[in-house]
């Protein structure tokens, strides 16, 4: 049978399915705390080790490169972690670029850019990036995450997304809302303020638009009450149902299973899912009917995207479902 990625993205680039949840550790302690509690979760969430904000000052250099051993170990068991280097006006960002991609360039999840605030600051990060893995060899593309917390960024925020190797559009709230001179209140920083001041509504609405329309994925900002579990839900969900932001940031453990919750696909739309799919492919993907509707490659699409999302949220599938589509 043909599986569904062959029949129904043949000759495209198939929307990139990731976890929804993306948890950021700093320190060395923090990290393999961090991937200690991805083995024993599964791998329903990604991890970004910070060499901007959590490198020491002075030892820039260090820390990357202690990154890259702790990703290198064997406590890296899903391979399921990004780096987040320094931001283009820092003279370390291509001493990051440099350490990274040279000592873990063929297993590294992603790269992170922080704070642009233009598409052309973007643009030269990305092809630095590239050209320093024409030198190490690698063949693989690195998937390349961008913070949209500036205005310049949000201004230029479409060719930001139009550039390559670009896989998510991240909204960073702090930062942006510091960027407006006190016009933005600090509580705006937290709900319900960050969900309803116009200029946030807009920000965050323009970047999962752009994010959507250009294949990419947009992930929603942090929520800083670190320990208020019901807190995390409810902005995961309302930035889930109400933005159709697809990820959101973590930086607390207790916040990654809310997040994740709050965001995966509903159940009951996963078992339709399933059927459908499984008839559809039964069909050789001609259109089909399931519970007196009328379905086709749209909706194929559409459900297969879901199956994907609900298993990297820990979701369980039905057996037949792993035999068809995820068996080696």
């Amino acid at each position: 049978m043909v599986h569904p990625n062959e029949a129904l993205f043949k000759g495209e680039k198939p929307f990139p399915i990731i976890p929804s949840c993306e948890h950021f550790a700093g320190s060395e302690k923090l990290i393999r705390k961090a991937l200690e509690l991805q083995e024993k979760l599964g791998p329903i969430f990604d991890i970004t080790c910070d060499c901007e904000d959590g490198a020491p000052t002075g030892r820039e250099k260090e820390h990357a490169e202690m990154i890259v051993a702790v990703l290198s170990s064997d406590a890296n068991k899903y391979r399921m972690a990004g780096v987040r280097v320094h931001d283009y006006h820092s003279r370390y960002w291509k001493q990051d670029v440099d350490i990274v991609v040279g000592g873990i360039g063929n297993i590294v999840s992603y790269l992170t850019i922080p704070k642009p605030t233009s598409y052309a600051q973007v643009a030269e990060m990305i092809q630095y990036i590239q050209e320093r893995c024409m030198k190490e060899g690698l063949k693989r593309e690195i998937p390349i995450h961008v913070l949209i917390e500036t205005h310049g960024a949000l201004r230029e925020v479409e060719k930001i997304a139009s550039l390559p190797w670009v896989q998510v559009l991240d909204f960073g709230l702090m930062d942006f809302v510091s960027g407006h001179h006190g016009a933005i209140p600090s509580s705006c920083m937290r709900s319900p303020g960050q969900f309803e001041h116009e200029l946030l509504r807009r920000a965050k609405a323009t970047v999962v638009a752009t994010a959507l329309a250009y294949g990419l994925v947009p992930a929603h900002n942090v929520t800083l009450d670190l320990k208020n579990q019901y807190q995390t839900y409810s902005d995961a969900y309302r930035a889930r149902h109400d933005f159709g932001f697809l990820r959101m940031w973590s930086i607390y453990p207790a916040q990654i299973q809310p997040i994740v919750d709050a965001m995966k696909p509903d159940f009951s739309e996963v078992q339709d899912g399933e059927a459908i799919l499984m008839a559809a492919q039964d069909a050789s993907w001609g259109p089909i009917q399931y519970k007196g509707e009328l379905h086709d490659r749209a909706t194929y699409r559409y459900y297969w995207e879901v199956v994907q999302r609900a298993r990297l949220s820990g979701i369980k599938l039905s057996e037949e479902a792993e035999k068809r589509w995820f068996s080696a």
